[in-house]
Formats: C-alpha cells, sequence, structure tokens
C-alpha cells in the first residue's frame, strides 16, 4: 500500500498549496489542523483531515501513522507582536513537540518549513545556505524564534538521526492568501487602490506559492537529510511588486515615493503608542528594519540538489493581483 503524506498546517497559505499539489500528484494525503482552523484553502480535496493540536502527543502520533513524508508548515509570523511568547511557543515549543513524535517514527523525510530570515547577510555576493547568521543582535524575537527552530531541526537530524530538510522560504506571493500574509496584505491594498504610497528601500527576496509549495515537495523526494535549502527566485523592490500588480488589473500603481528612513522614524511613535494601549501594531522600527535588513540570495543548491525550476515571480504576482480583487469583490458584494 502506497504510503501517505501528512502535512501539518494545512490551513495556511503555503501548506494548503503543498496539500493542492500532492493530491494533483495522486498522493495520498492526510493533513492535520486545528479544531478551529478553516479549511477554505483546501476545500473540496480527496484528503483526510485530522483536527487536532501540535501540543497533543496523541494526536500527532495519530496522524503521523502510516506516513512516510511529514510536510510541517506551521509558524507564527507575527514580528510586531508586544508580547512574543505566543510567538515562541508556537514556532520553538509547538516544533518541538512535534519532532518529540516524528524522531522515531522512521520517516523517509521530515520537511521542515523555515525561513530566509535564517541565513546571514552577505557582502560579497549573494547569501547562500552556507552563510552564517550574523544578525541576531538585530532581528528581534521572530528572527530569534526561527533561527532557534532551525537549528533545533538540525540537532534532531544530528542527533536523533530524523531525516530532516529545512526549506527556507522567501516571501510568497499568489492566488489562495485568504488571511493574507503580511506582504500580500500590502499587494491586497494597492491593487485595491488603498495604498496611497510605496516605500523606497524595502526590497525583499520574493517566490511565487506554488513554486515554493513545489520545493517542499521535492525536497520530500529528494532533498538530503541535514541540509536546508533557500526558496526564492528573486530580489524585488516594493514598488517593482505593486507596479507589476496593478498594472495587471488595471489600476494606478502607488506614486508617492515614502524613504524608508522616514517609515522608520514614523515607527518609534507608532511603537509608544502601541505599548501605552496595550495593543499590538505593524508599524514599529523591528518591522521597518525587517523590510530591508536581508541580502539578496543564491538559491542554486534548490535548483542542482532537487530539480527546482522556479518560475518568474512577477508571474505569481500578477495571480495574486486578480486573487485580491476577485477576492475582495466577492466579500463586499450582498449575497
Amino acid at each position: 500500500m502506497t504510503a501517505t503524506k501528512l502535512v501539518i498546517g494545512a490551513s495556511g497559505f503555503l501548506g494548503s498549496h503543498v496539500t493542492k499539489q500532492l493530491v494533483a500528484d495522486g498522493e495520498r494525503v492526510r493533513v492535520l489542523i486545528r479544531p478551529t482552523s478553516s479549511t477554505r484553502g483546501i476545500e473540496g480535496l480527496d484528503v483526510d483531515i485530522r483536527r487536532g493540536d501540535i501540543f497533543d502527543a496523541d494526536s500527532v502520533r495519530a496522524a503521523m501513522r502510516g506516513c512516510d513524508v511529514v510536510y510541517y508548515c506551521v509558524v507564527d509570523a507575527r514580528p510586531w507582536l508586544l508580547d512574543p511568547a505566543p510567538m515562541w511557543r508556537t514556532n520553538v515549543d509547538g516544533l518541538r513537540a512535534v519532532l518529540d513524535v516524528a524522531a522515531p517514527a522512521n520517516l523517509q523525510r521530515f520537511v521542515f518549513t523555515s525561513s530566509i530570515a535564517t541565513i546571514g547577510r552577505s557582502t560579497d555576493g549573494p547569501a547562500d545556505e552556507t552563510t552564517e547568521h550574523n544578525w541576531l543582535d538585530v532581528g528581534g524575537e521572530y528572527v530569534r524564534s526561527r533561527v532557534a527552530a532551525e537549528r533545533m531541526v538540525q540537532r534532531y537530524s544530528a542527533e536523533k538521526d530524523l531525516p530532516a530538510v529545512a526549506m527556507c522560504v522567501a516571501n510568497t506571493y499568489g492566488p489562495g492568501d485568504w488571511l493574507p500574509t503580511p506582504h500580500g496584505r500590502m499587494l491586497s491594498a494597492a491593487v485595491s487602490g488603498r495604498m496611497p504610497f510605496y516605500i523606497d528601500g524595502y526590497e525583499s527576496e520574493t517566490v511565487g506559492i506554488e513554486d515554493a509549495a513545489r520545493a517542499l515537495i521535492l525536497a520530500g523526494r529528494h532533498g538530503r537529510a541535514g541540509e536546508r535549502y533557500i526558496v526564492s527566485e528573486r530580489w524585488m523592490s516594493a514598488r517593482e511588486i505593486f507596479e507589476i500588480g496593478c498594472n495587471a488589473v488595471g489600476v494606478t500603481p502607488p506614486q508617492r515615493r515614502v524613504p524608508i528612513a522616514l517609515m522608520a522614524a514614523a515607527s518609534y511613535p507608532s511603537s509608544w503608542v502601541a505599548r501605552l494601549r496595550r495593543r499590538d501594531s505593524m508599524l514599529t522600527p523591528l518591522n521597518v528594519r525587517l523590510m530591508h535588513i536581508m541580502s539578496p540570495m543564491d538559491h542554486s543548491k534548490a535548483v542542482h540538489d532537487l530539480g527546482w525550476q522556479p518560475a518568474p515571480t512577477p508571474e505569481a504576482i500578477v495571480a495574486a493581483a486578480h486573487f485580491f480583487r476577485t477576492s475582495r469583490r466577492n466579500r463586499t458584494e450582498p449575497r
């Protein structure tokens, strides 16, 4: 009997696309999602849905039974939180609970969704998987939690023979970003005509969501245990992203330029007010810093080892723009 593939966190943006592609490939698929999670991203798919919590060893063990590959797509990506404890609990403690179940489960692969934030900065050409992390002191609690999580996965691989592969995923764009992601929210605002400016200096590594999902699936088949792979297609500015998305749907792109230094200055009073009101705000010094702190990256290792061939990210941005416009109309039209 063909072994089952398990996707933990299939209700999320990346997890839902991994699930869709596995089903399209003819695989038997099981998903583990929280009791409160939406199934909107995987509706209509022939999958075995299990409800449970990553902290419940029994539910994780039951979901993992009979599976040969686990795709772990759970992450709390909210670097702006005033209290980072919930983020650490999900990103590190929850992962540890799952790894304790996975280590003795005789898996073929454990594919961990990491982040390009775990890659070091380079001043001598593009960074790659060998570039040691060198900016923990300015990365904030989110980056610290992601680095700690990836290093823990590598320890389980080295010390407990878990065949784990870490996938360092860039900012993803494409259809199905229902929540949406923080960078998706900005594109959604732009293509809806609600973003009056672009941030000059906001630059990041990017990748289409379908290509990111394909990289994870290829890692489940060909990834080398203990290794990590950069999952990114190209370096792009916010202005480029907005122009591509807005032009695709016939909306004028944001014309006003706001220097990132000005955003950084505005973030301090915003952060003070947030602390006084005890309410989270996305405009924080850390969030602005993360918009321009990383280096361009080289994804050739994923191409060589996994056979990954990503499409140009602008194609995914166009698809995302159409998705945001359509989903917004559906939300606002009377039913």
